[in-house]
Order: C-alpha cells, then sequence, then structure tokens
C-alpha cells in the first residue's frame, strides 16, 4: 500500500504539472486530482492503522517477556515500513506546498496584469480569507480577457484552499507517524551499526577466503610442481641409465664380432691344413 501512495504522488505532480501549464481552468485534470488526492487520503489512514495495530502487538509481547527472533524480525519490519511511509507523506506534503507556492506566484502574476500591484505579505492575508472576492475589490473587469483573468485567479485561489484543507487533514496523521518514527531512531541506528557490521565481517570473511583459495592453489600448483620435477628427474635417470646400456651392448656386440670372425679364420685354416695332410697321405 505504501508504494501504491508513492505512485498516485508521482501521478498528482503531473497533474499539478498539467493544470499549471494549462491556459484555462480545467476541470476533468482538477476531479482526476481530487480523486488522487482522496484515495491517498484513505490508503494513508489504512497504512497508519495497520502500522499502529502491528505496534501493539509488539508492545503486548514485550509486556509478557516474550523475546524471539521473529519478534526482532517484526520489530525491524516494522520501523523499516513506518520509516517508508513517513518519507512518502514527506514527499507528498512537499509536492503540495510546491504546488501551492506555483499557484501562489501564478496569481500574483495574474494580478500584476489587471494593475493591482500586491505584495507577498498582502497576497497571503487574502489567500486566508476564503473569500474569492478579495481578488476582485477595486478591478474594473471591461474585456473578457480581464474576466478570464479573474476566473482563473479564483480557480487558484480554491486549489489553494482545498489544498491547505488536505495538509491539515493529514497534519496530525503525519506527525503521528513522524514522532513514530523519531522515537525508533535509536533502535534503527542500532540495527544499521549491527548491519554495518556484519557486511564488514562478511566482506572480511570473503577476503579471508580467497586469500586461502589463492594459498590452495599455489600450494596444489607446487606440490604439482615437485611432482612433475620428480618424475622429469626419474625419466632423466632411466634416459641415462639406458643410454649406458646401450653403449655397453653396442661394446659387447663389436667384441662378439670380432670374436666371430676370429672363429671363422681359425676353423678355415684348420680345414686347409686338414686338406693339405689328407693330400700328403694319400699321394
Amino acid at each position: 500500500m505504501i508504494d501504491k501512495i508513492q505512485a498516485n504522488v508521482e501521478e498528482v505532480k503531473k497533474k499539478h504539472s498539467a493544470i499549471l501549464s494549462a491556459p484555462q481552468s480545467d476541470e476533468k485534470t482538477k476531479h482526476e486530482l481530487e480523486d488522487l488526492m482522496a484515495d491517498i487520503k484513505k490508503t494513508a489512514n489504512k497504512v497508519r492503522g495497520k502500522l499502529k495495530h502491528i505496534e501493539q502487538n509488539i508492545e503486548q509481547e514485550e509486556h509478557s517477556n516474550k523475546s524471539s527472533a521473529d519478534l526482532r524480525i517484526r520489530k525491524t519490519q516494522h520501523s523499516t515500513l513506518s520509516r517508508k511511509f513517513v518519507e512518502v507523506m514527506t514527499e507528498y506534503n512537499r509536492t503540495q506546498t510546491d504546488y501551492r507556492d506555483r499557484c501562489k506566484n501564478r496569481i500574483l502574476r495574474q494580478l500584476e496584469i489587471t494593475g493591482r500591484a500586491t505584495t507577498d505579505d498582502e497576497l497571503e492575508a487574502m489567500l486566508e480569507q476564503d473569500n474569492p472576492a478579495v481578488f476582485t475589490q477595486g478591478i474594473i473587469m471591461e474585456t473578457q480577457q480581464a474576466k478570464q483573468t479573474l476566473a482563473d485567479i479564483e480557480a487558484r485561489h480554491a486549489d489553494i484552499i482545498k489544498l491547505e484543507t488536505s495538509i491539515r487533514e493529514l497534519h496530525d496523521m503525519f506527525m503521528d507517524m513522524a514522532m513514530l518514527v523519531e522515537s525508533q531512531g535509536e533502535m534503527i541506528d542500532r540495527i544499521e551499526y549491527h548491519v554495518e557490521h556484519a557486511v564488514d565481517y562478511v566482506q572480511t570473511a570473503t577476503q579471508d577466503t580467497k586469500k586461502a583459495l589463492k594459498y590452495q592453489s599455489k600450494a596444489r600448483r607446487g606440490e604439482l610442481i615437485d611432482r612433475i620435477e620428480y618424475h622429469v628427474t626419474e625419466t632423466t635417470d632411466y634416459v641415462d641409465s639406458g643410454h649406458k646400456e646401450l653403449e655397453r651392448a653396442h661394446h659387447w656386440a663389436q667384441q662378439a664380432r670380432k670374436k666371430k670372425i676370429f672363429i671363422i679364420i681359425c676353423l678355415s685354416v684348420t680345414l686347409v691344413i686338414l686338406i693339405i695332410v689328407l693330400a700328403v697321405v694319400l699321394s
């Protein structure tokens, strides 16, 4: 419902601008503005009633010495909603006051057009009177333009009267809620303090976690590098050992080849000797 009030306040601002920019009084837009203001008043009273009801329930539980996480949550929610409600209604009040000032300035300019010089204090005194005729006193309405100007002045005056009535109607409710929020200020400050510190703790924990992960990653990386270096060293040793064994095998192959040649030569010589001996015996 607070969001609804906020949306209606924005619509009220648009209606104010439309009314002030119109060359003549726009009754349709004024009726729409009045409907918006009535809806804001109705909704604001509902919100106020609900916030009061929540506050009473919280006080009853506190008097019965009930303290729980749920109660603390509801107190925080009540404080947050109350503060938001006051902020929205403050904006609405500021919007109305601004519109009153703009209407007043327009009346002042239009009075100057009619030839009636009026000070700011005199105009305020005239606005306080619920009598539109105060603006026509001493003015001769000879032209249609003058009549239209005075009609517009009277319309702006009526707008200001309605605005002041609306502001007075909401004043008591506004002050009541403003005092409630002010009394909650210390509690809200404590909540914000704890929230801020909780955020700091979370940020610190997050940074520490990142550091731990970084160190862990470095440690794992170092362990992996150690393993790789170990296996590289082992592989190098195996290669060196294999190279040495290959050299030995090559050496043994050369020795075996030499022995094989020597045996062949010996067998050949022996065979020649046997042939010679057989030839001598047979002859």
